[in-house]
């Protein structure tokens, strides 16, 4: 039995019995003190479909900890909806809200001394925070995903939360009535669940499961399914027995682990917002990790899924097709994953997989084989430059065009270049550069959604360039760097730029770059002024004064 667990119940006799009158208060029984305690992180919430059906699922986990043997405490932990603060400056909350998340945890389940921690997630920044609490606290922990949202049917096929956002884009060009805008509003998201391709939270759960801290199948199986009920019961079970063989996440956690989580990531398409939650992760973890492991992955993971945003499925077609534990299974016959990693199972990896059927063993359009991919290195790149030389990030999956090279179209701020947008200002060979969006200076890295939905609707994604020094949404298509670092606040090179500036970007050899000379860059450089603080109190006044670089993970401890 946990040390934790004594030292706030049984331990010191009559001294701990205020603390079992509290409890008692709240429903303990005599026995329930000689039992593991374990913290069920709910961050249930109506305002969005990724986490209205959270209590569901809590309940379930309540009833896999007495099954098991423990005792459920439940709390909850605040989430934002990604969606819906983007485009605007709610946006700013997001990446914050990834650190109110993990401190959220961390206050509860170490204030409480729980001998573990059970955490149920489903909008973007829920998986990383949860991980990021989960790994510093350090005892035994489980994440469950609350799972996609099945797709909406549209007139010509399945559509889901992108394809507004692009209808919309569609509406600027003429192309689309507000008649059908409407349409594609009204079915786009027919229930509960996370955004159905392969985006943020698709993505992050997808690699928190190859890393082993969630339970096979947890990424693909559909929030509105029983399939997801009895998984979240056997997680309550797995998390009482990882107490009594003191498995840790930090036994989880690895720089082994890590890679198989972002192997995963690059195979199934992944969003870019991989790259900055797995290294504050990481971080949190003690796990050395740089934005060169990422690259070294990129060159040799393929890219093998033909999932939205880059191709034409979702995770509910994964699901059907064998789903995540299957696919990993082939990665794994293929000599991709490190199977020794120890898992949440008590198992390793390997041993989780051994009987299951290669995704490669049914007929399904999802998976490209390994020899025919989509792409047959990594589809997101870290690309360095003088524009960049901390480092960017781009995602190329699915891209005709890798390199483009024209004048910059300099915006302080997305709404400036959203405006543009919609004033048809943005021509073909344009390199949109937004910036003053950074961690510091936004403040919140808010992800430019809106921005390139937008050229994807006027037809203009494969055309222009963007480089922002914010981020992208995991729904993000077209040539687009972004985490470009140092940030514009700070003084980085994007800071300087001016509209007219002839920059380049270049997946193939990595680097985004500017056309100016050196004492060119040393005269803006001494003409510049760091800009004043756009908020001087409050959690986004609190979080530029202490956030990292988004080439450490944008993390505040």
């Amino acid at each position: 039995m946990s040390d934790q667990r004594h030292s706030l119940t049984t331990t010191g006799g009559i001294g701990r019995a205020p603390n079992r009158a509290m409890l008692r208060a709240v429903g303990f029984m005599d026995d329930d003190f000689d039992r593991p305690m374990i913290g069920v992180a709910n961050l249930h919430s109506d305002i969005t479909p990724c986490n209205a059906h959270l209590n569901r699922l809590a309940t379930k986990a309540l009833e896999g900890i007495r099954a098991g043997g423990g005792v459920g405490q439940t709390f909850g932990a605040p989430t934002a909806s990604d969606g819906i603060m983007m485009g605007h400056q709610g946006m700013r909350y997001s990446l914050v809200s990834r650190e109110v998340i993990a401190d959220s945890i961390e206050v509860v389940a170490g204030g409480m001394n729980h001998d573990g921690v059970l955490a149920i997630g489903g909008c973007d920044k829920n998986m990383p925070g949860c991980l990021m609490a989960i790994a510093r606290l350090n005892v035994p922990s489980i994440f469950v995903y609350g799972g996609s949202i099945l797709p909406g049917v549209g007139e010509a096929g399945d559509i889901d939360i992108v394809s507004i956002f692009e209808a919309v884009g569609q509406f600027q060009a003429n192309k689309l009535s507000a008649e059908g805008v409407h349409k594609v509003e009204c079915e786009a998201c027919p229930g509960a669940g996370s955004c159905g391709g392969m985006y943020t939270a698709n993505t992050m759960s997808s690699a928190i499961e190859a890393m082993g801290m969630s339970l096979p199948f947890d990424a693909s199986y559909p929030a509105v399914s029983a399939a997801k009920d009895r998984e979240t019961f056997l997680a309550g079970k797995h998390l009482v027995a990882l107490i009594e063989k003191g498995i840790k996440p930090r036994d989880i956690i690895t720089r082994k682990s890590l890679e198989n989580a972002y192997t995963f990531v690059l195979a199934l398409g992944g969003s870019t917002n991989a790259v900055l939650h797995l290294m504050a992760i990481a971080r949190e973890a003690e796990v050395p990790w740089t934005l060169a492991d990422f690259d070294r992955l990129g060159d040799k993971v393929p890219d093998l899924a033909d999932l939205k945003p880059g191709g034409k499925y979702v995770m509910f077609d994964l699901h059907k097709a064998g789903g995540t534990p299957a696919v990993m299974k082939a990665l794994l016959d293929a000599s991709y994953l490190h199977g020794d990693c120890l898992t949440v199972t008590g198992k390793t990896l390997a041993e989780n997989l051994k009987d299951v059927p290669s995704i490669y063993t049914r007929e399904q359009k999802v998976i490209k084989p390994i020899k025919e991919p989509m792409h047959p290195t990594g589809h997101i790149i870290i690309l360095k430059g003088n524009l960049a030389p901390d480092g960017a990030v781009a995602k190329v999956a699915g891209l005709k065009t890798r390199k483009i090279t024209g004048p910059a179209k300099v915006f302080d701020g997305e709404e400036a270049c959203f405006e543009a947008l919609q004033k048809r200002e943005i021509k073909p060979g344009d390199i949109i550069v937004v910036r003053g969006e950074g961690p510091v200076g936004g403040p919140g890295m808010r992800e430019m959604l809106s921005v390139t939905a937008a050229l994807s609707g006027q037809g203009l994604g494969e055309h222009v360039g963007l480089i922002t020094d914010g981020r992208f949404s995991g729904g993000s298509r077209g040539l687009v760097v972004g985490h470009v670092a140092p940030e514009s606040h700070v003084g980085g090179p994007i800071a300087l730029l001016k509209t007219g500036d002839i920059v380049t970007i270049d997946a193939e050899k990595k680097e985004v770059s500017v056309a100016w000379s050196e004492p060119e860059r040393q005269r803006r450089t001494a003409e510049w002024k760091q800009p004043p603080p756009k908020e001087k109190r409050g959690v986004l006044a609190k979080y530029a004064r202490t956030v990292s670089s988004a080439s450490e993970g944008a993390i505040t401890s």
